[in-house]
């Protein structure tokens, strides 16, 4: 009904007619011999009009409210049933939720006089009990209409924040990005240009020793084409990464997966008991992946120092197998319904995300199933 509203209009009309049909079957049943006061073919076409600008009451409310009102007129006078005064309500109801309360309030004057001049005239004996029914279904139907307006409203109030929070969460979200793509970018810049230093030196060295010692000139050239293939991979995990003109920042020297067993002992000693297994060769990968490898386990054991809780202890593990490196970093703490977004401002589990697709590698995070949290990725290479 609520796609389709004139669906339901159309029903709310039907059900109208319906009283003013029954009523008009049964005149004719009681007196079959006495004609009705007035035929079939003038009653129905006036049930019909009466009713009908109620299937457009939500998309032309005004004009359908006093559609109803004219026709209304005509249809007490001919004196054909109860419809009149139902879709005198209903009208009176759509312009309030609807509209507003200086339409209604102008429709309800308007009707108020028709029905103050029509009534003593139509109904001499019983008009004050007509007026006072029909005062009180319109009194109904304003307070009827108030709710429903102030319900739509809250509701349209209400979805229009979360629009405004998912559009900020979205914003967020890309600023966030776009800082961890940026220090990416950074990072990956030191690695190349460390790789571009040492072809150089060795370069140098290579022309001094081409005549004299060869051999050594010989190892001197291999080296530099072993350390331009390395900066040609990272240049290319470079390409999309966006870096920002303003980024500064000291250079230092970046950690790698040789640093895992330092950050581990840092840990530990700010009360975090760190177990950490490495299984395989870890010592030559690729620059930018022993990085990477070193910030989601950083992120991952603040996450866990921060909200873990006491007593918790976490299990940190790199494995190599062939040209991909997988991790997992799980920690027993007792809260297991940790924010996804985890640490680092709120951003922690977007910048490991980041620095996993950057190498198109995968990052899970999320509960344990026994308690905890644990985080797992894994980063192809070569």
């Amino acid at each position: 009904m609520k796609a389709h509203p004139m669906v339901g209009d159309t029903l709310l009309a039907a059900v109208i007619a319906l009283f003013d049909l029954l009523i008009f079957v049964s005149r004719v049943a009681v007196s079959p011999t006495e004609s009705e006061p007035r035929p079939w073919y003038v009653t129905l076409p006036v049930i019909a009009a009466v009713v009908a600008p109620i299937v457009f009451r939500r998309r032309y409310p005004i004009t359908a409210a006093y559609l109803t009102l004219g026709i209304g007129v005509l249809h007490s006078m001919l004196e054909v049933g109860v419809a009149s005064m139902f879709t005198a309500c209903v009208a009176l109801y759509t312009l309030v939720a609807y509209v507003g309360r200086r339409s209604a309030l102008l429709f309800l004057a308007v009707n108020e006089v028709v029905s103050l001049v029509q009534t003593p005239w139509q109904y001499p004996e019983q008009w004050v009990t007509t007026l006072i029914v029909v005062n009180l279904s319109l009194a109904f139907s304003w307070a009827l209409g108030e709710f429903v307006g102030a319900r739509r409203a809250y509701h349209a109030e209400l979805e229009q924040r979360l629009r405004l929070l998912e559009t900020e969460r979205d914003q967020q979200a890309r600023i966030a990005v776009a800082d961890e793509r940026a220090r990416i970018a950074r990072e990956l810049h030191d690695v190349v240009a460390h790789a571009v230093s040492v072809m150089v030196v060795q370069a140098d060295g290579a022309a001094y020793a081409v005549r004299s010692q060869p051999e050594l000139a010989e190892r001197a050239v291999t080296t530099i084409a072993a350390t331009g293939r390395d900066a040609l991979t990272e240049l290319r995990r470079l390409l999309g990464v966006l870096r920002s003109e303003d980024s500064g920042g000291e250079r230092t020297p970046q950690p790698g997966t040789q640093s895992l067993s330092e950050l581990a002992g840092r840990v530990r000693a700010v009360g975090l008991p760190v177990q950490l297994d490495i299984v395989g060769n870890v010592d030559d990968l690729p620059a930018g992946v022993g990085l990477g490898i070193y910030r989601i386990v950083q992120e991952a054991l603040t996450n866990s120092l921060k909200h873990a809780g006491p007593g918790a202890a976490a299990t940190v593990r790199v494995e190599r197998t062939g040209d991909r490196v997988d991790l997992s970093i799980v920690d027993n703490g007792r809260r297991s319904s940790r924010s996804l977004v985890g640490v680092s401002g709120g951003n922690g589990l977007i910048g490991m995300r980041e620095r996993a697709l950057v190498f198109g590698g995968t990052l899970e995070a999320g509960p344990r199933t026994g308690g905890g949290w644990q985080v797992t990725a894994s980063l192809p290479f070569g």
